[in-house]
């Protein structure tokens, strides 16, 4: 039984005569009369009974009339769905991020943005380190991850940097290199210092840029402690226990008790990445979607 022979037999029982159904099939009545006696055998009972005038349907004919329309309604229902799936108009779409990294304007402004264009797509959220959320983008738990600096280079995954922001300095407020409103800090200011810093299996490219900076500069950092989050970094940095480094986009957390400048000298140069981290095999419809708008907001971003 094919859906055809469905549909031919709904044109008959809705207009009760074979040649007016063949009409509206655009085929001829002969053929039509093959396809539903066919359909009949295949049953095992009569689905009209024939008159001169046309047909009428016997009693298993009306209940079938009812399955047959139900089936192909399922069908296009069904085949509908599918498609707005393959476009990533429906589905659904898991999103990790870090903390640092959803601190910057552009990624509420992209996960706002995608609602409003695929308000069909579930989207859920996780927060994690940059580490766990590389994790689970390889382990299929998230779809795409948003985070600082890549911290794996694995062959199943690709990355897809939005844009790079300067690093600025965090210093407790009242320390002594906070002098007038706009101060010079130079990176060998700060050789007697205690830096706190994500560690290096979290953010190993803004902290390797970070000691390479301070090595330029003619001393080793003396490292106070590790965290695994920034702002675990801030709440140290404003608790008086050393100063840190952290995007500048979260320049107004504990912006009571700790004060943000910027590096003048820094070499290399301090900047922490957007970065986009998915599995590269076969991306769903929802997910590239989510990275199409994502550069291009970042563009736009990027040029205000």
């Amino acid at each position: 039984m094919e859906l055809r022979h469905l549909r031919y037999f709904i044109m008959v029982a809705e207009e009760r005569h074979f040649t007016r159904a063949a009409a509206r099939l655009n085929m001829q009545q002969p053929p039509l009369s093959q396809q539903i006696r066919a359909l009949e055998h295949e049953l095992g009972f009569e689905l009209f009974k024939r008159h001169p005038k046309g047909v009428d349907l016997t009693a298993g004919g009306l209940v079938f009339l009812d399955e047959a329309r139900i089936i192909l309604a399922r069908v296009e229902q069904g085949s509908l769905k599918a498609s707005r799936v393959a476009q990533g108009i429906e589905g659904t779409l898991v999103i990790g991020f870090t903390s640092s990294a959803a601190a910057h304007p552009l990624i509420p402004r992209i996960i706002r943005a995608y609602r409003e264009h695929y308000p069909s797509v579930e989207l859920s959220v996780k927060e994690g380190s940059a580490r766990e959320i590389t994790e689970q983008a390889l382990e299929k738990h998230i779809d795409i991850g948003i985070l600082r600096a890549p911290v794996s280079n694995h062959q199943s995954l690709t990355f897809h940097r939005l844009l790079n922001e300067e690093m600025l300095l965090t210093l407790p407020i009242g320390h002594r290199l906070l002098k007038g409103p706009d101060p010079l800090i130079r990176m060998n200011t700060l050789k007697d210092e205690r830096f706190i810093l994500v560690r290096r299996p979290g953010a190993p490219g803004m902290y390797a840029n970070l000691i390479k900076a301070c090595q330029n500069a003619g001393f080793e950092p003396k490292i106070a402690f590790e965290v695994e989050r920034m702002l675990t970094n801030v709440s140290l940095v404003a608790a008086g226990e050393g100063i840190s480094v952290v995007p500048a986009s979260m320049r107004d957390v504990h912006r009571e008790s700790v004060a943000y400048c910027r590096i003048h000298d820094a070499r290399p140069r301090l900047l922490a990445p957007i970065t986009l981290v998915r599995r590269t095999f076969n991306p769903s419809a929802p997910l590239q979607n989510f990275i199409e708008l994502a550069r291009g907001l970042a563009g736009v971003y990027r040029k205000g």
